[in-house]
């Protein structure tokens, strides 16, 4: 932890020495809080979001915030090592290429339902699912645009892995939006003279309201892990096929948007991490770079300050419009281009996901030492993206 803010209801903990206004002013909004407990705790790759910012921790009593959860509900990583320890160049652009046949990216969906049976299993009413359920079945299995990808990478174990980032796609967006404008309402009609933000609207835990927002968020948060895994299978599938045969092993799967139950500093509290993971005490988890930048394998050490929890990622320094004009796509294709990486970025559009709109990926690890251990560095070979 680098410092701690008490100017607020309760204290900020800090893994960053820099926070840019608009992430410390939300930081604080959320301290101030009635109903937040113990501390906010701010990861290493904090920046701006809508309500909270990304990368914040936070626990309440009684309440669940929609939008300290966010859109993307469920958003998340998986990893496995292959037996693979060498891929040459030419396999690495057909595989690429192959995936992009394979996979939908960015608006694109299934033309065709995939199998119900690939599906969370619903229990109790969830009306948001129920209304979005066919849809969803079409967008199971893709990928999704802005930061989301699959990489191919290297690493410091000597093996080749496969890694992908993406969430519950439009079902998580409609669950989110449905649920912040019930808390709005419910807030705005109830709780008048609670003053926080329109942005922060919450929900009551023991109420009906509140008690379906927890069901349909966990269905997206399982609905992202079920999109997930099927793209590694399929990766995994595309991979062996074009290699002569691989195995694999070490799955990991970790959620960075969402809020669970849990226990801390003797309490039961809804913990809201959102853009920060879990990293309990031996917890095996994710931390991906910037494109072009390496990717960690870790083990949680299961810091209270946290609440057992880490950086998601890099966490971004520029806007998406800020960077598409800002940077110099010469200079940011040049360097992955030096590194021998087949990377995703063919336009000027395309620089809101260059590894210049996002902190470096060292520094953030260095801020974190005491949240996660290094197991594995991950290169990056190859990166498809929406």
């Amino acid at each position: 932890m680098k410092r701690t803010i008490n100017t607020e209801k309760i204290p900020i903990k800090l893994w960053t020495e820099r926070i840019e206004p608009g992430a410390l002013k939300q930081a604080k909004d959320i301290a101030n809080l009635h109903f937040a407990f113990h501390h906010v705790a701010v990861m290493a790759d904090c920046h701006e979001g809508f309500g909270m910012p990304i990368g914040g921790v936070l626990a309440t009593r009684g309440v669940v915030i929609p939008n300290a959860v966010g859109v993307d509900i469920g958003c998340g990583m998986c990893a496995v090592k292959t037996s693979l320890k060498e891929i040459s160049r030419n396999k690495l652009k057909n595989i690429a290429e192959q995936i992009n046949r394979i996979i939908p990216t960015g608006f694109r969906h299934h033309k065709h339902p995939r199998d119900a049976s690939l599906m969370p299993g619903t229990k109790g009413k969830m009306p948001v699912v129920e209304r979005e359920y066919e849809k969803a079945r079409h967008q199971l299995g893709t990928l999704g645009g802005g930061n989301h990808f699959i990489e191919i990478q290297k690493g410091s174990d000597g093996y080749i892995w496969i890694m992908v980032h993406s969430g519950s796609r439009n079902l998580g967006k409609q669950v989110a939006d449905n649920y912040y404008r019930k808390a709005v309402n419910i807030t705005e009609k109830n709780y008048k003279k609670i003053n926080s933000p329109k942005q922060l609207s919450f929900l009551l835990l023991d109420t009906i309201t509140g008690k379906t927002y927890i069901s349909e968020m966990q269905y997206c948060v399982d609905f992202a892990f079920a999109n997930r895994k099927i793209m590694t299978d399929q990766v995994i599938s595309v991979v062996n096929d074009l290699t002569g045969g691989i195995t694999v092993s070490d799955f990991i799967n970790i959620a960075h948007n969402y809020a669970s139950l849990e226990k801390h500093f003797g309490q039961e509290v809804i913990v809201h991490r959102k853009g920060a993971t879990s990293a309990r005490s031996g917890e095996k988890g994710i931390i991906p770079g910037s494109q072009g930048t390496k990717s960690y394998i870790v083990s949680g050490k299961g810091n209270p300050d946290s609440f057992n929890s880490c950086s998601h990622g890099a966490g971004r320094v520029m806007g998406r419009r800020e960077a598409r004009k800002k940077l110099d796509i010469k200079y940011e294709t040049e360097r992955l281009q030096e590194k021998g990486i087949i990377h995703s970025i063919r336009s000027r559009r395309d620089l809101d996901e260059a590894a210049g709109a996002y902190k470096n990926i060292d520094e953030v690890m260095e801020n974190q030492k005491d949240l996660v251990d290094i197991l594995i560095e991950l290169e990056p070979l190859a990166v498809i993206k929406g």
